[in-house]
């Protein structure tokens, strides 16, 4: 008991063994970590050479005699690349930044700096894009209904685009230095032909809704006969049209007509045909199918949709000075402020007062025509005495001034300075289609053709 005693310390560990049994139980272990160290050392060695690691890249092979040596390093390089190829773990990521969508959709009286306002947006990046020639231009023909997308970030513009055409998009983007950048993309629209189909019962524009055309549209159709129908007087129920026209889809969808390719009107069982042709300098225009021009060198009415509240008339009495006074012109009734159009080409020999016709304007066509329009409200900016128009131009409108009861447009023609009945006087025609066009258009108009008389049949059999 003595010696098992002093053997044992007074924090109960036992004593340190004699030094030759200490060498006896280490010998073993040593040996082994000696053998484990050198073969580390000597897989490590392989692993880490490029040789080892092109080898493992390269060879994918069933091992054979000669191949042994490859085997040995195949093992831990592959280990190497799998380590390689894991994921980085998720602190390692970059987060992706997301902005705020904004559809901003203009109604009647709205401005951009008020949306900005309405929405926090920051009016310093305004004045920046308002400063951009291209950007500023398209940004402030604002519309009803059209739509401005903006990101932002807590209020700041990080990028605009607005549709500016059928086939294009203005894109503003913010630069690194905070300035803004513009431009002007095309958008992929692809082109397709529609056909519709409409029958006068109480109004054009009633018809129009019911065929499914827009009021544009039928604006245009209007344009192409004016030389030929008054559209104010000479429409009557149960006249009919047939429209081929262009529509413009995008992404599956419809997002606005085009130009008419082919239009046929009956009026008053008087049929008239239209067919479009683009020259080489991309030029439309409409002529007949003999290739004669539909348009002719003056319009019938200058006042769109308006209503006739007197016409040519010898033997008139006059509303205000109660006398037979010869009436000659026609009278178109139209709201104050409806803008009145150039009847032809020419150029403003007179634009002021003109006793009983109050604010008048004269225009000479030629050598031999004239055409006066009289009682304007007011004169338009873009003709002054001694300019040059152009059919169609705007060049006053509609008032009630001299001697007028309500507000009208008085019209007077008159050809080596006698008055002519604007209705019924033969109005000189525009020039015929170009000759070196005539092949091209005769093609063109023969399919149009086929393609109305396949609508027609196709609508008389399903109505049947």
């Amino acid at each position: 008991m003595k010696r098992q005693a002093s053997l044992l310390r007074h924090d109960y560990r036992p004593n340190a063994l004699p030094a030759s049994q200490t060498s006896r139980n280490r010998l073993p272990w040593f040996s082994l970590g000696l053998l484990l160290a050198v073969a580390i050392a000597g897989l490590w060695r392989f692993a880490v050479t490029p040789e080892a690691v092109t080898a493992s890249r390269d060879t994918d092979v069933a091992l054979d005699a000669d191949s042994v040596g490859q085997a040995v390093v195949a093992l831990p390089t592959r280990l190497i690349e799998t380590s390689i190829a894991r994921p980085a773990p998720a602190d390692d990521k970059t987060p992706t930044h997301t902005f705020a969508h904004l559809d901003l959709t203009i109604a009647s009286g709205d401005t951009l700096d008020r949306l900005f306002r309405r929405h926090e947006l920051n009016a310093g990046d305004l004045a920046l894009i308002s400063r951009l020639p291209m950007a500023g231009e398209q940004l402030r023909l604002l519309r009803p209904g059209d739509t401005i997308r903006i990101d932002h970030d807590a209020g700041r513009v990080v990028s605009l685009r607005k549709i500016v055409a059928i086939d294009q998009e203005l894109r503003v983007g913010m630069r690194a230095d905070g300035g803004f950048a513009a431009e002007i993309a095309e958008l992929p629209t692809e082109v397709r032909e529609a056909v519709r189909h409409g029958i006068i019962e109480t109004s054009l524009f009633e018809s129009a809704a019911t065929a499914g055309l827009d009021d544009n549209m039928i604006m245009n159709l209007a344009g192409i006969f004016a030389w030929d129908i008054d559209f104010v007087l000479d429409i009557r129920r149960g006249d009919e049209y047939t429209l081929i026209f262009e529509e413009y889809w995008r992404d599956g969808k419809k997002v606005g007509n085009g130009e008419i390719i082919a239009a046929e009107f009956v009026n008053n069982k008087r049929n008239v045909q239209a067919f479009r042709h683009i020259d080489d300098n991309g030029r439309s225009d409409y002529y007949a199918a003999n290739g004669r021009s539909v348009r002719k060198a003056f319009i019938r009415a200058p006042v769109d949709f308006s209503r006739i509240s007197s016409v040519f008339n010898p033997n008139r009495r006059h509303p205000i000075l109660n006398t037979i006074r010869a009436h000659r012109g026609v009278d178109y009734a139209a709201p104050k402020g409806t803008p009145i159009k150039a009847a032809g080409d020419g150029k403003v020999i007179f634009r002021g007062r003109k006793n009983g016709y109050g604010n008048t304007v004269i225009l000479q066509h030629g050598g031999n025509i004239t055409t006066l329009y009289a009682h304007l409200s007011n004169f338009a900016k873009t003709a002054p005495s001694g300019a040059r128009v152009e059919q169609g131009q705007t060049i006053g409108f509609v008032g009630a001034t001299g001697l007028a009861t309500a507000p009208h447009l008085h019209y007077e023609y008159r050809v080596n300075g006698v008055h002519r009945n604007p209705r019924t006087v033969k109005l000189p025609a525009a020039e015929p289609i170009d000759a070196r066009y005539a092949d091209e258009f005769r093609d063109s108009v023969k399919a149009a053709q086929q393609r109305l008389e396949i609508y027609k049949q196709t609508r008389l059999a399903l109505a049947n």
